[in-house]
Parts: structure tokens; sequence; C-alpha cells
């Protein structure tokens, strides 16, 4: 893996207006991504994750969000595309797999129709050829019977074998950026983990840059190389997998860490859980977002935004009292 940013994004702040108000989704958000990495953006429902994600395709609709910021890919700026741009890039540049693969295709046509429409269109192959590409890219995610499943509509497949084909979609156009939304919610424990492998190997023999959005820590256990932890629209901490699992910074990732189910945990035990909520994002306070909750809060968290410092190689935090919090983390995972 070479050390290019790949993805580059600094300052990127969403906003959506609805009624009258304002909805600050994501509040300032900065990282890259290198070439042939992975990046897993973590962080409770509602901390801005997807709409990171969405963001840098440009599928916000342009009169109710608002876009700022700088978003870089391969060196191009992403907010200043045209429309004959845009199309170009989604799918050929940068590819999206959806949550929920059976609203993201289209249940008029065919999986192979639609694999083979986005081929023709960015490739100009003949149909023929291009539906052998599609058979192609379906074999490639190791579906069963291909032939068969390439005419077959979406709703005729199970849902791990339609996120297999949203996969092959997805990389059917050989893009150098594939973003993932929770790809492995809906599906069970062991479909989940070959969703996660097929990734993983796909990645690596692409050179891929991913990222990969989840509430699952363990999901960003099996793929992640990096982990960026999202709070009501901010990045709090960021940092190599191995140093957000054993060094973690701030209190949010360490209640986060610590509320996934203990090996062990017998059935009437208690699950820990963070108190409180997450902000109002209408009305975001001063200082921190996540005082509130935060057994360490201080009055100046309460005052002041924390800046962003470095904890380490390639470790940054944004916490007042981040220094004080070094007692090593009180649970175990395995790196493959």
């Amino acid at each position: 893996m070479s050390h290019e940013s790949w993805v580059h994004i600094r300052d990127l702040q969403v906003k959506f207006r609805r009624d009258g108000q304002t909805i600050n989704a994501v509040n300032g958000v900065s990282f890259d991504v290198r070439k042939g990495e992975v990046m897993a953006l973590i962080g409770e429902s509602g901390s801005g994750k997807s709409v990171t994600l969405r963001a840098l395709m440009r599928l916000h609709p342009p009169g109710s969000a608002v876009l700022s910021g700088t978003m870089r890919v391969g060196g191009e700026s992403v907010l200043e595309m045209s429309a004959a741009q845009l199309r170009q890039y989604r799918g050929a540049r940068c590819a999206m797999i959806f949550q929920e693969p059976l609203l993201a295709f289209d249940p008029v046509y065919t999986v192979g129709q639609q694999i083979i429409e986005g081929l023709r269109r960015h490739e100009k192959l003949s149909r023929r050829a291009a539906r052998a590409r599609a058979l192609e890219a379906l074999r490639q995610v190791r579906i069963p019977s291909p032939e068969l499943r390439l005419d077959a509509w979406p709703h005729e497949m199970s849902g791990g074998m339609r996120q297999r084909a949203m996969i092959a979609l997805a990389l059917s156009c050989n893009p150098q950026l594939l973003l993932a939304d929770e790809p492995t919610t809906a599906l069970d424990a062991t479909v989940q983990i070959q969703i996660l492998i097929l990734l993983r190997e796909q990645q690596k023999q692409r050179d891929l840059s991913i990222i990969f959005v989840t509430h699952d820590i363990g999901a960003a256990v099996e793929i992640a190389d990096r982990v960026a932890v999202m709070y009501a629209g901010r990045i709090v901490e960021e940092a190599p997998i191995e140093q957000i699992l054993n060094h973690p910074r701030h209190p949010y990732t360490r209640v986060l860490l610590g509320s996934r189910p203990k090996e062990g945990l017998k059935k009437g035990d208690a699950l820990h859980s963070i108190p409180g909520s997450p902000p109002d994002l209408t009305h975001l306070p001063p200082g921190c977002a996540f005082a509130d909750r935060c057994a360490h809060a201080r009055p100046v968290c309460r005052e002041r935004q924390p800046a962003t410092e470095k904890a380490g190689q390639r470790h940054v935090v944004s916490c007042h009292r981040w220094r004080e919090l070094t007692q090593p983390a009180t649970h175990q995972f395995a790196i493959a």
C-alpha cells in the first residue's frame, strides 16, 4: 500500500434545511484515506456516518442539503464536478454498496440488466460483451449458478445473495474507491462474516480504497486498517484499528467499545449501555457534544469545543482530558 492520499476530506459540513430549521448533520469532518486502505467510520445511529458517505457521492438533494468544505478523490474535487462529470464519477471511479440491496436494486429490471447498463454506460461495451462481463462479476463474488442469477429479479434472491449481487454491481466497472454503507447489518451472523471476507478479498485483489460505515466494532475489526469514531457529526478519534482497540483515548470510544457484549455473557446478564441520548443536531452545544453523557466531563468540556490533537502515530483525538485517560482498555479483540 502506498502512502498516497486517495481521498482527502477537509472541514466537510452537511446541513439540511427542513421546516425552517437547520440540521447540522456533519460538522467539520476531516480525514484522508490512502490508496488501498480500508477506513471504517463507526458510531451510534445519527452520528453522521452515512451522511458523510452519501456526500462523497453527491447523493444529497441539492434543494434541501448544503455541502461545504473540501472533498477530493484521486485529486479531483467532488464538490466542483458538473452533472456530466458526476455521472462518470459514480460507478466508474467511486461506487457504493447500500445497506438494503432490495431497495437499492430497481425491482422492474433483472440483476443482470442493471449490471449490464452500468458497463455499457461507462465502458462503451456491446450488449454481448457487457453481459459476459456481468456474468464474470457474479462469478467473482461467488454467487452460485451465476448464469441463472444474471436473469433473476432482485426479489428472487436471498438477502445474502442480493448483497453479493450488489457488490458485483459496485465493482463491475473497476472503481478505485468503494463506499460501503453498513452492508452487513440486515444479514445473519454467518452471512455477515462471509460478506466481510469477500469484501476484504476483493479489496486486496483490486488495491481498492474503501470507506466502510458500521455501528459494529466487530465488523470493523474484520475489515478495517483504520477507524474514525464519529459523534454528533464530528470525528472525535481516529487511529489504526489496533490503536483504537488497545489504546482508545476518547471517553466516547471507550464506552462504545465497552458496550459490545462480552465473551461468556449469560442469559439475564445486563448489557452495558451509554447513558443519555445524542444531542439535538438543530441546537448543538458550544462545547464537546458528548459532555452531557461523559463521566469525565468538566466545566471546560461544556464551554469550549476541544481541539484535535495528536495522540500517537496517525492517532488523533478531540478531547480536553484525553491525556488523563491513560488506563488500558478493558476489552480484548483479536486482529486477523
